[in-house]
Formats: C-alpha cells, sequence, structure tokens
C-alpha cells in the first residue's frame, strides 16, 4: 500500500464523517466538502464508514455504506459516505439525532481493488489474507463487498470469508468456486472513534 495518511489527517476524515451525518441528521443538509484540506484528502479514493452502536463493551453495526472505486475525492466520498450509512442503509432504520451521543464512527479508506488470479478455483483462499485483504465478489448482476476488518471480528479463516462475501452478493455461498465469478481484494487504512465523539485511532486489523 502506497497510499498513506497521518494520524492527523486519519483524525480529521473521522470527524468529518461525524458531522456530516450529525448536520444531516439534525438539518437535512450536506455539507460542502471543504476547500482547506491537504491535497491528499483531495485524492480520489474508496471509503466507507462504518457507524456501530456502543452496548457496554460492544459494539453492534448501525451502517456501513461507502464508495469502493476510487471515482470520487477523498473528503467529499466520506461526506457522502457518512450520509448514507446514518441516514440510508438499507439493513437499517434512518438514525436519529438522540443515537448520536451512543455511536462511534470508523472510516475506511481504500486502496483500488484488484482483480485475484488463481489457476484453479480452490487456490483463491491462497491468493488472499485475513487481516489484510477485503473482498469483491461479483457474479452477473449481483455484487457483495466485505471490508477487511470483517472477518477478523467474526473469526473467519479464508475459505470463510470468499463464502460469506458470496453470501453478501446474494449468491450461493459456493459461487466463489464457478467459473465467471469475479473475485478483487483490496487493502484499508482504517480510523476509528474509541468512544463516541473520543479519542480517535488508526486501527489495527491484525491476522486471524
Amino acid at each position: 500500500m502506497t497510499f498513506e495518511l497521518t494520524q492527523d489527517e486519519g483524525e480529521y476524515l473521522v470527524k468529518l464523517a461525524r458531522r456530516a451525518a450529525e448536520t444531516y441528521l439534525s438539518k437535512r443538509q450536506i455539507i460542502k466538502a471543504p476547500a482547506d484540506v491537504s491535497a491528499k484528502l483531495k485524492e480520489k479514493c474508496g471509503v466507507f464508514v462504518t457507524i456501530n452502536t456502543v452496548r457496554g463493551k460492544h459494539h453492534e453495526l448501525r451502517g456501513c455504506i461507502g464508495l469502493p472505486y476510487p471515482v470520487t475525492e477523498l473528503a467529499k466520498a466520506v461526506i457522502e459516505s457518512a450520509v448514507s450509512s446514518a441516514a440510508q442503509d438499507p439493513r437499517f432504520m434512518p438514525m436519529t439525532t438522540d443515537e448520536l451521543d451512543n455511536v462511534v464512527f470508523e472510516v475506511s479508506v481504500l486502496t483500488p481493488p484488484e482483480p485475484v488470479k488463481a489457476e484453479k478455483p480452490h487456490d483463491y483462499s491462497k491468493k488472499i489474507k485475513v487481516g489484510r485483504d477485503g473482498l469483491i465478489i461479483e457474479r452477473g448482476f449481483c455484487k457483495g463487498l466485505l471490508l477487511p476488518q470483517v472477518p477478523v471480528e467474526l473469526g473467519w479463516d479464508e475459505e470463510a470469508f470468499l463464502c460469506e462475501c458470496c453470501v453478501k452478493a446474494g449468491l450461493p455461498p459456493d459461487s466463489w468456486l464457478l467459473d465467471g465469478t469475479g473475485i478483487s481484494r483490496f487493502q484499508a487504512i482504517i480510523f476509528q472513534e474509541t468512544t463516541p465523539k473520543g479519542p480517535i485511532v488508526r486501527k489495527e486489523i491484525g491476522t486471524k
């Protein structure tokens, strides 16, 4: 991964995500992307914003939407993804402003997806690595994406990761073994709030 973010840049993006969500939920307005940011934050990058409800020591997913491909400037992509995660994730009801003090924001900045090549389908599990790679699986009109932190948090190995990404795409879990299924991988730089509106740290997801 050649693209990098400093701690200050990561903190800025997480705070921007929270501000974008707060403004939209309270005023139904989408904030403009700041002009006075570093050149790096104006680069086009894929981004996902994850919002988790804090319940004691546990986090419960509240919304996660993003832009997987580098087609939008980073700061703008964070704003769009934060608003979508807070109010437009089809798996959940839109958030309310009352929830903002009980959730943590997480921003994942993605590298461009690259196709995974293998001589035999069963070799795909050897071409990816849990704790490093995120996955995109495509077949026909179906597409599923899982961020690199997901298999680590849920204790999956590489084959389970491939199967679950198929399920996310609305496909049978063994679809990654079929000819015509496209598999891509990417990496992510992740920054998150440790507590609601609290300190922001870089998330090291490690390996299984």
